[in-house]
């Protein structure tokens, strides 16, 4: 008795504390009127069985790998990369930081990364100039994040790294950069960073089980 009423105990204390916590999600939206990167298909939603024709409403949902809130893979960036299923689960969930590079520009430099003292096996996500000027159309000058600023990020071996911009470097540019990300760490673009302010939270953004290149993600960040 004296056990299960301890367990009981604990289950409300957890619950309670999670009730408290305001959760914030940080994902796109998928619509129809969405930013999509150029190139990329845009989102549709098609019922097939509607009541009262049919038992149920079913729709077909048709968004390309790299809609919206995602994560990328090593697939992305050239064939026989890992996939998305290979990513370790604990790369999506964890306490991290939310960083203020409002400021910075559109190129992230490891000048504007240093400043933060990033340590080994942190979740950090930038919180750019993308972040304020919204997400009504495509920008081609997007921030990103540079050469020198990758070669920090890799150096102090940050496990995940997350953008507020549908990718994390230059528009137009060769893949160097990317493929250098991916292969060093779990890259999550297209977050939505607009409404949270600069500091620690819990994240949790889990990807679709796929094979694929990209996987959609539902983010979130919990306050601690």
């Amino acid at each position: 008795m004296f056990i299960q009423d301890s367990l009981i105990l604990i289950r409300c204390t957890l619950e309670d504390v999670v009730q408290l916590r305001k959760i914030h999600d940080i994902s796109m939206k998928v619509e129809k009127s969405m930013i999509v990167y150029p190139g990329n298909p845009v989102p549709s939603l098609r019922q097939y069985s509607m009541i009262p024709e049919n038992a149920t409403n079913e729709s077909m949902i048709c968004i390309g790998s790299h809609t919206g809130s995602h994560v990328d893979a090593g697939l992305h960036v050239k064939n026989g990369g890992y996939v998305t299923d290979d990513i370790p689960l604990g790369n999506f969930y964890g306490p991290c930081r939310v960083a203020d590079l409002t400021g910075a520009g559109e190129n992230i430099d490891d000048v504007d990364l240093e400043p933060l003292n990033l340590k080994a096996g942190e979740i950090i996500l930038l919180k750019t100039e993308n972040s304020i000027m919204g997400y009504g159309s495509f920008r081609e000058n997007f921030a990103h994040v540079s050469r020198s600023g990758a070669d920090l990020l890799i150096a102090k071996k940050v496990k995940t790294l997350g953008i507020d911009y549908l990718s994390v470097k230059k528009f137009g540019a060769d893949n160097d950069v990317h493929l250098d990300l991916i292969d060093n760490m779990t890259i999550i673009e297209g977050l939505d960073l607009s409404s949270v302010h600069p500091g620690n939270y819990l994240f949790c953004g889990f990807p679709v089980k796929l094979d694929s290149d990209a996987s959609p993600i539902r983010a979130v960040l919990i306050e601690e």
